[in-house]
Parts: structure tokens; sequence; C-alpha cells
């Protein structure tokens, strides 16, 4: 869903560029601006080659129609220029994806980051790895000794390391019907290499939400989430069906489509169902996994602690289909539980047969009581099992609501049963007072989210419109803001080294940097955790694109609702955010023109966290106003009140309030 961004008729030379340009208005409408009621909005539509021309900007005030002869003239010519070389300096920055840590023989540990950089021209990402040696000598200072060049790693679809860190599993789809490849690597060679053929499954899934790839804990067999294989098509010759199998490269013959199926929507175009499978490192023989029916959607998979003698379980995410598939990308009101499953490879498997071996095989659903549970992750000790749930967007219908945490003990000595109790960690928080915890907003979680005392996570949650770094007792449920609170940047967090965090920070006018946090102990006052800045070669950029971020500044502006009706409920009633982005050298009498902002969705939210695009245009000596205006993301009571709403009545009510608060919000700019 594209983002939509046009301006009022507001400040002296405010232009809207993209699809609608919005002249300056003359002094009766300047006038008209203390009346809120006659702000309005009047569109003019451009041409391409308004986006990068200021003086045509100009021209426009005074009236000019006059366009453009065909062609370039020197000084449009020159601007082009100048511009396109800033984009790829913009463009150029690299974005940090993943981090893994492992233990070192030495003093310290190892350091691995996956880093991702477009590539413009063959329009696709390049994506490297560079490693580092983490040196920690005391709480205040920290050494990153990073290699002398990144590694490119061409047409690396999953890269997932094994629990011990002496194996390396890389994953290389086909970008035809070729295999896809499995490689396990060494500390120093490619140790074994396996192709698995279409016919036994397609790609595997590297979509950061079906995707899933576990090793088990005796690093001898991996659990992962691919492709079905394709079903076979019926082929026609000149006299008609031909019964027999052929390959594709005789001639004279066709194949047909075969039957339609439904897919996921949105990223999923042309990908078939997600279904589970197991690879022995040693052999590389390939399992499906038994059991699971083709209205179960999987993802997510993870092995269950195992117990010598005892069937080795898989739990894994799994979303039904049987009805519709209505698209799943950013839509997380969609019903999911997880269920259990028993894994291939396994002893118990010998001998077992007939109607008592089937029952073994079909999955057992973990979370009857829940309309949603994904991300599932064991504590270090295999004792309990947390999972996250967006069961509010489910019971409500919104695309992403407040979501919460829940464990389940993991104490089955056999077959897991659907009865186990579940716990609420975090719950749902309906309407959060100012300052305080707003609710779970996670959108990922850290493969390996534990701190050594086994109880505590840590995770990346969404606070107001900046992202930042919680920490979770699943035991007391006492959850704590650890990322700097007095900070308005996004935070993110990479990996765990120990118990120290290394993180990501950005804001719209800094670039991504590492930061490195470590858990201070104190014996009279609450434990606090101290933040390192981390000199690192992938934070850098041009010099050009550094003098330009560096006059810009940020602010999140908090803007009240004035005009609280008794139907609004009071969490409607509550400030709303933008974030502005502008000069640090402004003028009264001038004003930068202005960008505003609109994200889809509409349950979403626009976070403080660098983005190239923004940045790029704010560079160009625009002013950005990213708004988080009002949504419908609401309690589940009070969504629950407003279903009976008739949907045209829902639409010009959220139509109304998000036009109200783009008034407010210049209103608030002009003072």
């Amino acid at each position: 869903m594209t983002n939509n961004i046009f301006l009022p008729l507001a400040a002296k030379h405010t232009y809207f560029i993209g699809s609608v340009l919005l002249r300056p208005f003359s002094s009766v409408e300047n006038r008209l601006l203390k009346q809120p009621k006659s702000l309005s909005y009047r569109p003019i539509w451009l041409n391409s080659r308004s986006f990068s021309v200021f003086s045509t900007m100009n021209n426009v005030r005074a009236g000019s129609s006059k366009e453009f002869p065909l062609g370039l003239d020197a000084r449009t010519e020159e601007e082009y220029s100048s511009q396109s070389s800033l984009l790829q300096d913009f463009t150029s920055i690299p974005t940090i994806d993943k981090a893994w840590t492992f233990t070192s023989d030495g003093e310290g540990s190892q350091g691995m980051f996956s880093i991702s950089q477009p590539n413009l021209l063959a329009n696709k990402k390049r994506r490297y790895i560079l490693s580092c040696h983490i040196s920690k000598e005391s709480t205040d200072g920290v050494d990153f000794l990073w290699a002398a060049f990144p590694i490119e790693m061409s047409n690396v679809s999953l890269m997932i390391p094994s629990p011990s860190g002496s194996k390396l599993l890389v994953v290389r789809n086909p970008e035809n019907d070729s295999p896809t490849k499995f490689e396990i690597w060494g500390q120093s060679l490619v140790e074994k290499e396996f192709l698995v053929p279409t016919s036994v499954h397609g790609s595997v899934y590297s979509d950061g939400w079906f995707e899933g790839i576990s090793w088990n804990n005796d690093e001898t067999l991996i659990a992962y989430v691919a492709e079905e294989p394709a079903p076979s098509k019926p082929t026609f010759t000149t006299f008609g069906y031909k019964k027999e199998n052929s390959t594709d490269k005789e001639c004279g013959k066709w194949k047909g489509q075969g039957d339609w199926e439904e897919e996921w929507g949105e990223t999923y175009a042309g990908k078939r169902q997600p279904a589970l499978f197991i690879i022995n490192v040693n052999s590389g023989e390939v399992r499906p996994v038994e059991g699971i029916g083709k209205s179960l959607s999987v993802g997510q998979v993870v092995w269950a602690p195992s117990t010598e003698g005892l069937q080795q379980y898989l739990v894994f995410v799994g979303w039904p289909s049987d009805t519709r598939k209505l698209g799943i990308k950013y839509c997380y009101n969609r019903p999911c539980a997880l269920y259990a499953v028993r894994a291939p490879f396994s002893k118990s498997d010998i001998h077992q047969s007939g109607t008592h071996a089937a029952d073994n095989v079909s999955p057992t659903k973990l979370t009857q009581s829940l309309s949603s549970a994904y991300f599932p992750r064991f504590s270090p000790d295999g004792k309990l099992l947390l999972f996250l749930s967006a069961r509010s967007s489910v019971d409500s219908w919104a695309h992403s609501a407040t979501g919460s945490l829940h464990r389940i003990d993991w104490s089955f000595n056999g077959k897991p049963t659907p009865d186990a109790k579940i716990i609420d960690v975090v719950p749902v928080v309906m309407c959060p007072e100012d300052g305080c915890f707003p609710g779970l907003y996670c959108y990922s979680v850290p493969s390996r989210p534990w701190i050594s005392d086994g109880s505590t996570m840590i995770l990346s949650s969404i606070w107001g419109s900046a992202q930042v770094i919680i920490s979770v007792n699943v035991i007391s449920g006492n959850v704590s803001r650890i990322s700097l609170g007095d900070s308005s940047f996004s935070w993110n967090v990479l990996a765990l080294d120990g118990d120290n965090i290394i993180a990501v920070c950005s804001s719209p006018v800094d670039v991504p940097a590492i930061k490195y946090g470590s858990f201070v102990r104190k014996a009279s006052a609450e434990a606090s955790w101290s933040w390192l800045d981390v000199s690192s070669p992938i934070s850098r950029c041009s010099e050009k694109v550094t003098s330009l971020l560096s006059s810009r500044q940020f602010s999140i502006m908090r803007i009240p609702v004035r005009d609280i009706s008794e139907n609004l409920t009071k969490g409607a009633g509550k400030p709303y955010e933008a974030i502005f982005v502008s000069s640090k050298s402004q003028s009264r009498n001038v004003c930068d023109p202005l960008i505003v902002v609109l994200h889809g969705g509409p349950h979403s939210v626009s976070l403080s966290s660098f983005s190239t695009s923004l940045a790029f245009l704010s560079s160009l000596g625009y002013s950005l106003l990213i708004v988080n205006y009002r949504k419908q993301v609401q309690p589940k009571s009070n969504l629950a009140r407003s279903r009976c709403n008739h949907k045209k009545k829902k639409k010009k009510k959220k139509e109304k309030i998000e036009g109200r608060d783009l008034r407010e919000m210049f209103l608030l700019l002009l003072r």
C-alpha cells in the first residue's frame, strides 16, 4: 500500500511533491487560516519534472503556466545530475538486517553481521557478512575489532548458525526450476552441500513471517518451512491428453495450468503452500513432516526440548486456510495457533504402523483458548514455552492492535496435550496512561532473546512514534524500558552477547548506528542499563550526506485533541503524534516547502527511524511532517462495540477524524 502525501494551504512556499502541488496562498487565504472550518485542500496536478526543479515551484506562485520544451535545458540537466548523484549516496548507505554472537576460545566473543545494500542497476539487493571480535574489559568501554572487508553472499536467501556456533547453514533458493541448495559451513570450509530437487519441495521461505529454520540440540537435524512441491500438470499433444509421464524437453506437447490455488496475497504471489520439512545434516535426506493437512499453512517452526528415549516434537504456527486466504502481509488479524507435531528421523518411528502410528503423527493444537498465537520461543531450561498473541486484532478485526505475551509450562513426558494451561505474562493494555507502558507492539522476536537468568526476555516494541527496547520477566510479568528513556530515536535489538545487548539506533536525520548495552547492577537502587557507542564501518556514509543531515533536526510533536465529545472513547481523546523534520537554521520570514507523509494501514505507525527516501527529500531542503493520526486501533471492548456501525458510517467517521487531525497539526505548525 503506497503512502499518500498532500498539503493544505498552510505556510508560505508549502508544496506537495509526488502527485499534487498546492500553490502558495494569498493574503485572503492567510486570513482564512484563523478559521479552522475554512481550511481546505486545493490540488494542482504536476508533471514529473516538477519534482526536482525548485524554480518551477516559484514560477507557479507567479501564476505562470509555461511548460518546459521537450528535452532538458542546461540548468535542469545540472539539477538532475546533482540530485541523482545525491540519491546514489543515500541509497549506498547499508542496512543492518541481522546479527549473531558466538563464544570465543580466548577472551571476548565473536560477532557476525548480515548487512544489505541496494544494487540499483540490477534492481536487487547485495548481501554481505561482516565479522568482528568483541572485547569488553569493563562496563565503561567495549572494543569491536572489525574485519578489513565484508564478504558478499551472492544468491543467499538465509543464514542460520547452529546452537553451538560451530556450523552455519546457508540456503540458496533457485531462480527457476533448479534445486534448492543447502550448504553446511564449518569454521574454515564448506563441509557439505545438498541439492534438494523441486519434486521434494520448492523454495525455502525467507519472508520473516512464515519463515522458520531451527537446528535441533545435537545439530544433526534442521527443521524448516518451504513451498510444497508443485502438483503434476496435465500434458497435451496434438493427439490430445497424454497419460504417460513426459519430460519438459519433448517437442510437440504442452502442459496445462492444473488446479487453481489461492495465495496469501501481497508478497506471496506465485508462492505455493508453506509446508514443514526436515533435512538430515549427515546424509542430506529430506523428509516432509507428516500429519499436517492442506487446510493449514505452517511457519515459525522450533524444536521442542528433547528427552532421552522419548519422541522429539516440533512446535509451529498454523494459519487455517480452509475458507478464504484474505492476505496476510501486515495483517495480524488472521487467526493462528500453536501446534505440536512429531518429528521424523526418530528412533521411535521404527516398528510403528497402522492406526496407532497415524494418531501419533496428527498435530496437537496447544492454544485452544486463544484466537492468535505466534513467535514461539522456549526458555533456556526448556521448561517454559513463550509466545505472542494478536487476539485483540483477531477479535476486533483491526489489522494491528495491542499484542500480549503468554506462556505454557512445558512439562510433557510424552505427547503434548491440548489442555495445557495458558498463563498471561503481559496482558493487553486497554488504555495506557500518559508516559506509561502502552502495551506490546512486537513484530519480530530474536531467535535467542534470553539473558543468563533464564527468565528475562529482551524485545523490541513500539512506544508511541518510536521503537524501544524492553525487558520482560516472564515469571512476574514485569516490563521495563531499557533503551534510553530521554531519546526520541528508534531502537531495535540485533542480538544478545551474554547479558549484553547489541542494538541498532537511528532517527530520521541519523543513519543507523550500533549500540552496546550492559546490565548495571546497583546495590541501593533499581538496576539499569548502560549504553555505549560502537565505532562501525557500517555507519559511515559520504561527507556530502553527513553534512546535509547534520543541518537537519527532528522532533516528535504531541497534538492535543480539542473537540472531545461524549461519543469518543477514552483512547481517542488522548493526544496523537507527528514526527517533524526541519532545518536547524530557519528564518521566521522564510519557510521550507513541506511534505506531509501519511502511512497506510490504517492500523499502522510511522517510526522515528532512518528512512533513505525521506532523508533524501529532507536533504533537498524540504521539511517533513510524518503523521501518526488517530486510527481505529482501540481496546477490544471499544472495537467490539463499534462493529454494529454501518460500514459507510465508519468510513466517513474515519475520514473525518483523519482530516481533523491533519488540520490541527497544520495550525500547530503555524503558531
